[in-house]
């Protein structure tokens, strides 16, 4: 800075600078763990992102083969109308029998694949809805492992200020249950 402009510190700056320049091994224990949970704290975070948005996939492949089987059941429908029309006319005009008793089994012939189609799209469907709740699960571990390690720095940072040793030890705590969850997230439990 230049000479002309001054600096106000705050009431906890020169306690952060001390902590931070001394060389005491407290203070640089808590230094390098605060770097780890950082790290940590990033993949977790990276994870939960990455389930989320899987999720999200999963949620609108599910949308779009359900709305595919409505299209197919919708197709069975007309074709369901077409045979009955047809079965109208056979008894209205027996002259003609034969061409409509055709038509009546090429449309039960046509139901049958449009309505194994259909089930197979909503079975697609609800394969899809599955994947996206597994998935949502699984992020929603990841998101309790990030908030541990956010608890864990956020008491890293209380313990360099405070210099309390049973702070650390509750920030290892945290840090531990932060990994206990990370493990479920990875096991999908």
């Amino acid at each position: 800075m230049s000479d002309d402009h001054f600096h106000v510190h705050g009431p906890h700056d020169h306690a952060v600078e001390h902590a931070a320049h001394g060389s005491d091994d407290f203070s640089g224990s808590i230094a390098v763990m605060t770097a780890i949970l950082a790290t940590v704290g990033a993949f977790f975070s990276y994870q939960g992102g990455l389930t989320q948005n899987t999720a999200m996939l999963f949620k609108n492949e599910a949308a779009i083969r359900k709305t595919e089987a409505s299209d197919k059941w919708n197709f069975y429908q007309a074709k369901s109308n077409k045979q009955n029309l047809a079965e109208l006319a056979l008894t209205l005009t027996p002259a003609k029998a034969e061409f409509y008793q055709g038509e009546i089994e090429r449309y039960k012939k046509e139901k049958e694949d449009i309505k194994k189609d259909a089930e197979k799209l909503e079975a697609a469907s609800l394969e899809a809805n599955q994947e996206s709740d597994e998935q949502m699960h699984q992020h929603h571990r990841w998101a309790q492992a990030t908030t541990a390690i956010q608890i864990a720095i956020s008491l890293a940072a209380i313990t360099l200020l405070t210099r309390r040793r049973w702070l650390q030890v509750g920030c290892y705590a945290v840090s531990g249950i932060g990994g206990v969850l990370a493990v479920l997230a990875l096991l999908h439990i």
